[in-house]
C-alpha cells in the first residue's frame, strides 16, 4: 500500500489496506475486565496469537505426540529445527535451504554464534582479538559479548551511534582494523527503531576481514532481509515478536554455507552431533547447520511459527514492508499532532527507509503513562529512561487501533500536566 497523506483518516486508511482481511485471522479475546484490551501497540515485544495455531496445537497433541509418540521422530521431528528453518529462510531471510535452524533462545544461539565466530578468527589469526558492538544495543547482545570477552581474553571495541538513529558504516571507521575478529550489531535499533543498512555494514566488515553477526530480533517477520545477497555471515533473531511464535518461543540461527564446516560451536551436544544414535565415545560435529544444535529440539514450542510463516506468504514481505511504512508514518504524524504539544518528543528515524516496525516517543512521564495506559487496556512499551515505545505488528495491527492507542497515550499525559 502507499504511504498515505495526511488528510486520510484512519478509517481511510484501514478501508484502502490490502492486508486488512488478515487481521481476523488473530485470536480475539473474549472480554476480560481484568485485562481489558483497547489498543496493543507492543507487538513488536510479542506478537498476538494466530486463531489457527489453537487447533494446531491441540491437533499436535492428539496426533504427532499422543499418537504418534516416539515414533514421530523418526517419522518428522529429528529434521523440524531445518525444515522450519529452511521455510523461514525462503519466506523472510532471503536465505538458501541448508543455512537456518530453529532451537534454543536468543541469547544461547547468540552466544554459540559469537563464540563460533570468535574462536575461528583467532585459531586463524591470533591478532584478531577484538569484538565491535555498540554501546545502545540490547542488554543481552552486550552482556553475552562482555562475558565472551571475559571468558576467551577478547577486547571489545564499543561504538557509541546517535541514540535517536543506529549504527552507520561510518561509525565503524574508526574501530575497524586488523585486530578485528567479529562485529555484532542489530538490523533495527531496539530503543528507536533505526533500520541499518545491513548491506553496506557487512560489506565493511568483511573487507577488514572480521565476520558479521546480525542481531534480527526486531526486523525479522517486519522487514524484507536479503542475507544470502548481503553477504552475512551469521545472525540470529527471537521468533516471538513479528513472527508470532508465542511467549519463550525457539529462536533461529542463520550460518552462511561456506562456514559451517569451518565453525566449531562452543556447546557440543548429542543432536549436534555426525551421528546422534551412534552414542560415540568422541564428539564429532555433523557437516552441515545441524552442528549448531545442541540438545533435544523443542519441537512442541516450533508449530505456532508454522502458521505465522504461512500468512507471512501469502501476504508477501513486500506487503508487509508497505503496511508497516504506512503505519509508522501514520503513527509520527500522529505524534507530532497530538503529543508534541504536550512536550513529547520524536526519538526515532523520521526517513521511511532508516525505520523499522516501531518508533519511540520521549516525555519524563512516559513511565507513569505507560502504568496507566495498562490499566485502561491500551498496551505499549516502555523503555528507560523516558521512552514510550510504539510497536505495530503489520498483519494484525489496524490504523484505527494505532490512533485510539496514540488519543489514549494524549489523554493520560494531559491529565498529568
Amino acid at each position: 500500500m502507499n504511504t498515505s497523506p495526511a488528510s486520510l483518516t484512519a478509517a481511510d486508511l484501514d478501508a484502502a489496506d490490502p492486508l486488512a482481511s488478515l487481521r481476523g485471522r488473530f485470536l480475539v479475546p473474549a472480554p476480560d475486565p481484568a485485562h481489558p484490551l483497547t489498543a496493543y501497540l507492543d507487538g513488536n515485544s510479542l506478537g498476538r496469537p494466530l486463531a489457527a495455531t489453537a487447533e494446531r496445537l491441540a491437533t499436535f497433541v492428539r496426533t504427532e505426540w499422543g499418537a504418534g509418540l516416539i515414533r514421530s521422530w523418526d517419522e518428522k521431528w529429528m529434521d523440524e529445527p531445518t525444515v522450519l528453518g529452511d521455510r523461514l529462510g525462503e519466506v523472510v531471510l532471503g536465505a538458501a535451504p541448508g543455512q537456518v535452524l530453529v532451537g534454543d533462545s536468543t541469547s544461547v544461539l547468540l552466544y554459540k554464534a559469537l563464540r563460533a565466530a570468535l574462536d575461528h578468527q583467532q585459531a586463524a589469526d591470533p591478532a584478531r582479538c577484538e569484538i565491535v558492538i555498540d554501546a545502545g544495543n540490547f542488554p543481552t547482545d552486550r552482556f553475552i559479548v562482555e562475558g565472551i570477552a571475559a571468558e576467551r581474553g577478547a577486547t571489545l571495541r564499543w561504538i557509541t551511534p546517535d541514540p535517536d538513529a543506529g549504527v552507520t558504516s561510518e561509525d565503524l571507521e574508526p574501530v575497524l582494523s586488523a585486530s578485528t575478529a567479529v562485529v555484532l550489531l542489530s538490523h533495527v535499533a531496539y530503543r528507536s527503531g533505526y533500520l541499518a543498512d545491513a548491506a553496506a555494514i557487512t560489506g565493511r566488515v568483511k573487507q577488514a576481514g572480521a565476520l558479521m553477526v546480525w542481531d534480527l530480533c526486531h526486523s525479522v517477520g517486519a522487514v524484507p532481509l536479503q542475507l544470502d545477497d548481503w553477504g552475512v555471515d551469521l545472525a540470529v533473531g527471537c521468533t516471538y515478536k513479528y513472527l508470532n511464535g508465542g511467549p519463550g518461543s525457539p529462536a533461529l540461527a542463520y550460518v552462511r554455507s561456506e562456514l559451517q564446516s569451518r565453525l566449531r560451536q562452543p556447546i557440543w551436544g548429542w543432536m549436534g552431533a555426525a551421528d546422534p544414535f551412534g552414542m560415540t565415545e568422541a564428539y564429532e560435529p555433523a557437516g552441515n547447520i545441524r552442528r549448531f544444535i545442541t540438545g533435544t529440539p523443542p519441537i512442541l514450542a516450533m508449530q505456532p511459527l508454522q502458521d505465522m510463516v504461512g500468512l507471512i506468504a501469502e501476504a508477501g514481505m513486500d506487503a508487509v514492508r508497505a503496511k508497516s511504512v504506512a503505519l509508522t508514518e501514520h503513527a509520527i504524524r500522529l505524534a507530532d499532532e497530538r503529543l508534541a504539544p504536550l512536550g513529547a518528543r520524536l526519538a526515532s528515524p523520521r526517513e521511511a527507509d532508516a525505520r523499522g516496525s516501531h518508533i519511540t516517543v520521549d516525555h519524563d512521564r512516559f513511565a507513569e503513562v505507560t502504568a496507566r495506559l495498562w490499566e485502561l487496556g491500551v498496551i505499549p512499551d516502555f523503555r528507560p529512561p523516558n521512552g514510550l515505545r510504539i510497536g505495530l505488528s503489520p498483519l494484525s495491527t489496524s490504523f484505527a487501533e494505532l490512533e485510539a492507542g496514540i488519543d489514549a497515550i494524549a489523554t493520560a499525559l494531559a491529565e498529568m500536566e
